[in-house]
């Protein structure tokens, strides 16, 4: 079969080193992409450095991304983890297009062609084609051992495939994806309605559980393969549990009746185990602090919408969301109340039809 050259779409804000690193693999990459979508937040952001980067690339015959690249600017206030990525689908044209983040970078040439290949070629058990193929993330060299082992525990080495008759055996996991590094079929995605309109988090998932309960189907492609890994602080864990926290509370539909809880605490135990058999009792005792800290945070995300709007806007990562979140509702109150006193009450209704 001849794979098609995905589109790539790229969310950029305020990139390092591993960016770079990123870039140059892909340009190497035995599938290279038909357009590269770089979304970047803040254009004083990105550095002139960085900037000389992407058009050297971008120009360079000899180079993979040759004519391929295209870069635009949003404002912070504009950033949403649904709509940016949205919008970054929508200048591309290929049948297939790929999302990361700006720090996961392809461990080898072979990425592209991997998940081109998940997306286009599996099948599901009743020939479920695949809506979702997502790749394998690796820790980088310099992670720390608990955050090692949590990549390991999420992405192991046997690749998967996930339809919606594996929801009751997996629970949550069935709708794991991640957009650090995910192939999507256009024709789908446009079908089932694209991501959601806006997005604290987990648009993928959210994507994910559509795909699933129309019949298709998500594939893990273990061997398709990137760097990428976090050794947040506990404050870092608090804020990022309350965006997972929120994001499931804003969306009962998906979330409701299948509990998070179980696999985290069976991911804690067996990373603590796996610390202990290394003989790293500090490790552990920093494990269970950190995890104490994104429990309270998931808790306190689940239950937003009883907080006053101040711990809200400091509990969460993205400010702007937040805003704009209760913008949009008292607007939308201030129109509820205008309508209501455009109705006419009983008694004038009643006064009416006595004249």
């Amino acid at each position: 079969m001849t794979l098609i050259r995905p589109d790539i779409i790229i969310p950029v804000y305020k990139p390092k080193e591993a960016f770079r690193r990123q870039l140059l693999m892909l340009s190497r990459q035995t599938l290279l992409p038909k357009r590269l979508i770089l979304i970047n937040t803040e254009e004083s952001l990105l550095s002139d450095e960085m900037k000389s980067f992407i058009r050297e690339l971008d120009s360079d015959e000899a180079s993979g991304l040759f004519g391929c690249i295209e870069l635009k600017h949003i404002k912070k206030s504009e950033f949403d983890h649904a709509a940016t990525r949205s919008y970054g689908i929508s200048l591309g044209r290929s049948p297939v297009f790929i999302c990361m983040t700006d720090d996961a970078v392809p461990c080898d040439e072979r990425l592209i062609e991997r998940l081109c290949e998940g997306i286009l070629e599996r099948k599901g058990p009743k020939g479920e084609p695949m809506a979702m193929a997502y790749a394998r993330q690796l820790p980088r060299e310099d992670c720390g051992m608990a955050e090692a082992y949590t990549r390991g525990f999420n992405y192991p080495e046997t690749p998967l495939i996930k339809t919606k008759a594996d929801i009751e055996r997996l629970g949550i996991k069935a709708f794991f994806a991640s957009n650090v590094c995910c192939a999507y079929q256009r024709k789908i995605f446009e079908e089932l309605g694209g991501f959601i309109g806006r997005a604290i988090f987990n648009e993928d998932m959210i994507y994910a559980h559509k795909a699933l309960m129309e019949g298709y189907g998500i594939s893990y492609e273990a061997e398709a393969k990137v760097l990428h890994s976090h050794d947040l602080s506990a404050m870092e864990q608090l804020h990022r549990n309350f965006d997972l926290g929120m994001s499931q509370s804003m969306n009962k539909e998906v979330f409701d009746g299948i509990r998070s809880e179980g696999e985290g605490i069976r991911l804690v135990l067996s990373t603590a185990r796996y610390l202990l058999s290394k003989g790293k009792l500090l490790s552990v005792i920093r494990l269970f602090w950190n995890s104490g800290f994104r429990y309270l945070g998931y808790l306190l995300g689940r239950h937003y919408e009883t907080l006053p709007k101040k711990a809200v806007s400091w509990l969460c990562s993205n400010k702007t969301f937040v805003k704009r979140m209760y913008e949009d509702r008292e607007t939308a109150g201030k129109t509820k109340d205008l309508s209501k006193a455009d109705e006419p009450d009983d008694k004038d209704k009643d006064r009416g039809e006595l004249l």
